[in-house]
């Protein structure tokens, strides 16, 4: 994961997997925990963009069980050569720059993942297919509902096998879409990333190569929840599908499995603070009332303001008697004594927002 432009000022300070998300977790918190639910010990972290949330709200991987000493966590940073500084031009060319932490554990095989979607998969099913089906390749493919397909890979399949691929389609040939999840035999993916000085990505440039070349790509098809969260819209959305669907969240047992690094410390609604249909995360401290919103750890809402269907990232001060609906509130940023912001649509609210003015204040 790494910018995230679409995400705008969300993601303007840090990169996009340290994004806050459903209150107290961050969109790393779920690539992690499947890793460590599926016994996955050896994990490489590729960092370019403003890494430093990232790495330090991981440290060393205790908080997900994968700080053992065989293994563990490492960070892969770009770095200096005696040629060279070698940047990153793509997510192949990333990983060809990293080769030697492949080389390292003589793997058979490797998993690589985005850091940054909302998702619990059990990695050890997509391997046993892998291996089964002798692929050279595996695609987690995955049907998206009420989606635009056109902010995908999609991939077309017949009997498992996958005979096409088109990054970002305006005219989708299929309505299965690619997660961005491989699984890869090791000769095939160092055979590949031999041209990733020019192919620089995996989903414009090399899947679809490798799909043209050989007929050994394979798909598994992934039943569970999974979200891209990219854009502003689709990461609102995503938040309140689960706090519409908790009964399910929570019946499924995938929130007992999502493991966080959390702040242990208790929210509080005091005095006349009401919360009804929401999540309230640590650290949380409310004098107002919060109906059907998520907020984040470490907010402070001050009396005779009232927060509806909005989501408030971390650490985020609201005034007193302040009105916000409809709204996302980017970390840390302070709203004035009696604000009122309630758009009709979806609305990132940041210093920016404040600075030129809004007919919706």
């Amino acid at each position: 994961g790494g910018q995230g432009r679409r995400l705008k000022s969300i993601t303007k300070n840090t990169t996009k997997p340290a994004v806050s998300f459903f209150g107290k977790y961050k969109l790393i918190d779920f690539t992690l925990s499947s890793l460590s639910y599926s016994g996955i010990s050896h994990i490489g972290i590729i960092t370019q963009y403003e890494p430093y949330d990232l790495m330090s709200y991981i440290g060393s991987g205790s908080s997900f069980d994968l700080d053992n000493a065989d293994g563990g966590i490492k960070f892969l940073t770009p770095y200096q050569t005696n040629k060279d500084f070698v940047w990153q031009k793509g997510t192949a060319n990333a990983l060809k720059q990293h080769m030697a932490f492949l080389n390292n554990y003589n793997a058979k095989y490797v998993i690589i993942t985005p850091g940054d979607h909302v998702y619990f998969m059990d990695y050890r099913e997509m391997l046993e297919k892998h291996i089964n089906s002798k692929a050279s390749l595996t695609i987690a493919t995955y049907k998206p509902t009420g989606e635009d397909l056109s902010r995908f890979g999609v991939v077309e399949v017949k009997d498992n096998r996958i005979i096409g691929f088109e990054e970002k389609p305006k005219k989708p040939k299929s309505d299965l879409i690619s997660m961005g999840i491989y699984i890869f035999n090791i000769d095939t993916l160092k055979k590949y990333l031999k041209y990733s000085d020019v192919l620089v990505d995996f989903g414009k440039d090399i899947i679809p190569l490798i799909i043209k070349e050989r007929k050994d790509v394979f798909s598994y098809e992934f039943k569970g929840f999974w979200r891209d969260v990219g854009t502003v819209n689709s990461l609102y959305e995503a938040n309140f599908h689960i706090l519409d669907n908790m009964n399910s969240f929570v019946r499924t047992h995938i929130a007992s499995l999502i493991y966080s690094r959390s702040l242990n410390l208790k929210p509080h609604i005091l005095k006349d603070g009401y919360a009804h249909n929401s999540i309230i995360s640590d650290g949380v401290i409310s004098y107002g009332e919060i109906n059907h919103s998520i907020i984040s750890y470490s907010c402070l809402i001050d009396s005779g303001s009232y927060i509806e269907d909005s989501i408030l990232l971390p650490r985020v001060k609201v005034g007193k008697n302040v009105r916000l609906k409809n709204v996302i509130v980017v970390e840390g940023l302070v709203i004035p004594d009696n604000t009122i912001i309630e758009p009709l649509e979806v609305t990132l609210i940041d210093s920016k927002y404040f600075s030129e003015g809004s007919e919706d204040r």
